[in-house]
């Protein structure tokens, strides 16, 4: 576009002196950019009335003060944006203002363009750097969450055994105080200690994720209303409950004995958060987490899910510390009142079964944590009936492996109470020989992790070979990923989870046997 030019006369009018012009000289740019053909001699109030104003109070300064001006601005009427200089003719008295222009509206789109591109980057940077910071956390909780989990599995592996040379000895001591109130008193006040360190370190495992899981196909749903009378009798009777269940649940995959501790846990966290007063209410119903949502949160995939959601009319959790209450040991009751163990564990269960937990809470309103648990086609798994425990002994031949000497020392003297005759080996390597000898031997009763080149499931393997007949009990405080995979206890295998009571190694030995 040709640069242009015009030339204004300003004139008296009906609203004081000098407050009109009209254009006494314009070249044919100016008439294209204004949009205003046949300018010359055009009063400017009768061509643009309600921009007149404007127009006149700019020119009207140069002319009264002889300074002259440069602007940009857009035409209403063209949408062109222009650079115009202005500059007084002569005198004030002589009345003229020069106006020079020239269309600069490919600047101003270019430029608004560079601006459009330069936030867009901007934006695209700050979303990388976000993602980026995203994934660092992400990958520092992993590398905790895994360090966490090599830490419980060594410390509940000694722990747990332990608590097992604790345990097997108060139970074998019981026999020999039949009779002294006191003393039976005693034994079962340190029996009550010993099953709280075994809950202490099965929540410190949940939590690093290394719990063996079986899960099963369950109907969340009929689940939670089965627990309903537990969970009355735990929250006590000033507290109102209200369980709401979807129609057309799906099924989830996960294990149901840790769905219901973890609901229990919630339950009883709801409670304390409401002084034993107010309102619990447990929905259950189907859920889809979209791929926006996922790529919110680390470490979940989106899909279909059971929804599991517990919520409290209690005190509500700050802000600045919601974020913390999965935390091991981190615990917002007052001292002495809680482990901080409880969300912990119902969070590495949820994400050790391939799930999401989120937490909604607002100070003085309550709090609400949601449970993903994925879904699965499958039909339900037919629960069992309340089983039945064979706690009764036998004359058959078992083999004992334990590498630590007062646990295999507890055990060996515990199974021959039972009846049970028992040769024990140090570790697999040990063991083998025995399996070879040729001794009849019914049961191969073997710690999971334990020193030497051999394992205990090559051990396992050896023995059927040799032995077809024989049973296989594998016995551990911690797994490792030796008989667990994923998450999940490998099928077809019998553990028994260390620290066991005399009744459960009963059960447990005599089930083994008989499925010989």
């Amino acid at each position: 576009m040709d640069e242009g030019f015009c030339i204004i006369e300003f004139l008296d009018g009906p609203h004081g002196p000098l407050s009109d012009y009209i254009h006494i000289e314009a070249n044919a740019a100016y008439a294209t950019n204004a949009g205003i053909p046949n300018v010359i001699g055009q009063k400017l109030r009768e061509m643009v009335p309600d921009e007149a104003d404007a127009w006149i109070a700019r020119y009207g300064h140069v002319l009264r003060t002889g300074e002259p001006i440069r602007f940009e601005q857009e035409l209403v009427a063209t949408g062109r944006y222009l650079e115009l200089s202005a500059f007084r003719l002569g005198s004030a008295e002589d009345r003229l203002v020069a106006v020079l222009f020239k269309d600069a509206t490919a600047r101003r789109d270019a430029e608004e363009a560079l601006r459009s591109l330069n936030e867009t980057l901007e934006a695209r940077v700050v979303e990388e750097i976000a993602e980026r910071r995203a994934a660092e956390v992400a990958l520092q909780r992993a590398q905790k969450m895994e360090s966490i989990g090599k830490l419980t599995g060594g410390v509940a592996h000694d722990f747990n055994n332990l608590l097992q040379i604790v345990s097997g000895n108060l139970q074998l001591l019981q026999s020999d105080v039949i009779g002294n109130e006191r003393a039976e008193r005693r034994i079962a006040n340190a029996m009550a200690g010993v099953q709280r360190g075994a809950k202490l370190a099965s929540q410190l495992l949940a939590f690093g994720r290394r719990q063996p899981l079986e899960p099963k196909v369950v109907n969340a749903g009929r689940l939670v209303v089965g627990m309903e009378e537990l969970l009355r009798r735990s929250i006590g009777e000033a507290i109102e409950m209200e369980m709401v269940v979807s129609g057309g649940l799906w099924n989830a995959f996960a294990d149901p004995t840790q769905i219901e501790n973890a609901i229990l846990n919630l339950a009883i966290n709801a409670r304390d958060a409401m002084d034993g007063v107010g309102k619990l209410t447990i929905e259950v119903q189907n859920a889809f987490l979209d791929e926006e949502y996922a790529a919110k949160v680390s470490d979940i995939l989106p899909g279909q899910f059971v929804m599991i959601a517990v919520s409290d009319t209690g005190c509500g959790i700050p802000p600045e510390i919601v974020d913390l209450v999965f935390e091991p040991f981190f615990t917002t009751k007052a001292e002495g009142k809680g482990s901080g163990l409880g969300l912990s564990m119902v969070y590495g269960f949820v994400k050790q079964s391939g799930g999401h937990v989120k937490i909604y809470s607002e100070v003085g309103e309550g709090t609400t944590l949601k449970i993903y648990l994925p879904r699965v086609h499958d039909s339900e798994d037919v629960a069992a009936g309340p089983e039945l425990l064979d706690m009764s002994g036998g004359t058959e031949t078992i083999l004992v492996v334990e590498d630590d000497d007062e646990v295999r020392a507890t055990v060996t003297e515990l199974l021959r109470d039972l009846g049970y005759d028992v040769l024990t080996a140090r570790d697999a390597a040990s063991a083998l020989p025995i399996l070879e000898s040729g001794v009849k031997i019914d049961l191969l009763f073997t710690d999971v992790v334990m020193p030497g080149p051999l394992r205990s499931p090559e051990l396992a393997r050896k023995a059927k070979e040799r032995i077809p007949e024989i049973g296989i009990l594998f016995t551990s405080g911690y797994t490792e990923n030796a008989i667990v995979h994923g998450g999940r206890l490998d099928p077809h295998v019998s553990l028994l989870t260390k620290p066991y009571s005399r009744q459960m190694l009963a059960a447990r030995i005599r089930e083994a046997l008989n499925k010989r």
